[in-house]
């Protein structure tokens, strides 16, 4: 634990680097299965980690309080949005095959995340921290694996930040995270962030714009192996987007992107025959051995204007910078 703990230390304080706009205050309040996220008394996101098959974050709301992720499924009667995709909540990390087991959809069959315990919950000056532990379980509720949650709330300028790190443990046997594109760490965006509408399934609200770190724009996003990807767009009359670093330390960095046309943004490092074809299936499977733990490390940068006005190359350079990582 110590290690984790010191590496999400200095994430924090890369983001004190860049610059916070003011010494904000951040709150936390556990209630009703959940623990609200506040900045100087007003509302930022909730982590809920009980009521659906994952742990999620909802709602996120984004500079001037307006909220960046969909709000169906968690509201039924959420205007304007796609009721497609019952399995994409908000912000979440799963995966698509573990151990044969599909924790990336809902159903009878599929598996579930599971909250054992809280370990802290903390406000205070310019940050806020949720550590918790989880165990992933089978429908029949046998254990395929484990994990350690650390989830980091501040600011930069023009912005808020989440910082989503996660330990898996492979604590009940060896583990085998399976070569599908059905995953990992995601994002669903509100409508007006989607690249194209769909009046079919109530979407006529659409016109974001997508860039990532090599300059490819648009749907030619998708499959892209990138350091970050930014989507934006007008929105209540303001120009507001999410971007997401995937860190330098990651397994198979830079990360392919399963960033899709409809909102859906997915750092993936695992479906390597989805996205490059000519691989055979298997080709980016990862095998965990028993007793031993994979972290990843992701930063979500709620920002207002376009990418270049937001600086989000200079955060993610300053977000990996060697001078800033820990000594391992």
């Amino acid at each position: 634990m110590t290690h984790i703990v010191a590496k999400f230390r200095y994430l924090l304080l890369s983001a004190v680097l860049v610059g916070a706009a003011h010494a904000a205050e951040f709150t936390v309040t556990e209630h009703d299965h959940q623990i609200d996220v506040q900045i100087d008394g007003q509302p930022f996101t909730s982590y809920l980690p009980e009521d659906y098959s994952k742990p999620i974050l909802y709602p996120i709301l984004g500079p001037h309080g307006i909220p960046i992720t969909r709000n169906w499924p968690m509201k039924k009667d959420a205007p304007g949005e796609a009721k497609d995709h019952v399995h994409h909540k908000s912000m979440w990390f799963t995966h698509g095959k573990v151990n044969g087991v599909d924790f990336w959809t809902e159903g009878p069959d599929t598996g579930r995340t599971v909250q054992t315990k809280l370990v802290r919950a903390e406000g205070g000056k310019e940050r806020a921290v949720i550590e918790a532990t989880h165990d992933w379980q089978t429908a029949e509720g046998k254990v395929v694996m484990s994990d350690t949650l650390l989830l980091g709330f501040s600011l930069v300028p023009g912005g808020r930040v989440i910082d989503w790190q996660i330990e898996l443990h492979a604590s009940h046997g060896s583990v085998t995270f399976g070569d599908t594109k059905e995953g990992t760490m995601a994002i669903r965006t509100r409508p007006e962030l989607q690249l194209v509408n769909d009046p079919k399934e109530g979407v006529t609200t659409a016109k974001g714009q997508a860039l990532n770190s090599e300059g490819v724009r648009g749907v030619e996003v998708w499959a892209k192996r990138a350091n970050w990807v930014d989507y934006w767009a007008n929105v209540e009359g303001k120009t507001i987007g999410v971007a997401i670093f995937d860190h330098p330390e990651n397994l198979r960095h830079p990360t392919w992107w399963h960033a899709r046309d409809y909102g859906l943004i997915s750092a993936y490092p695992f479906g390597i025959h989805d996205f490059e074809p000519g691989h055979p299936a298997g080709v980016g499977n990862f095998i965990m051995p028993e007793g031993k733990s994979v972290t990843f490390r992701y930063r979500f940068v709620f920002h207002e204007g376009d990418p270049g006005k937001a600086k989000i190359a200079a955060l993610y350079e300053q977000y990996a910078k060697p001078s800033s990582r820990p000594e391992r």
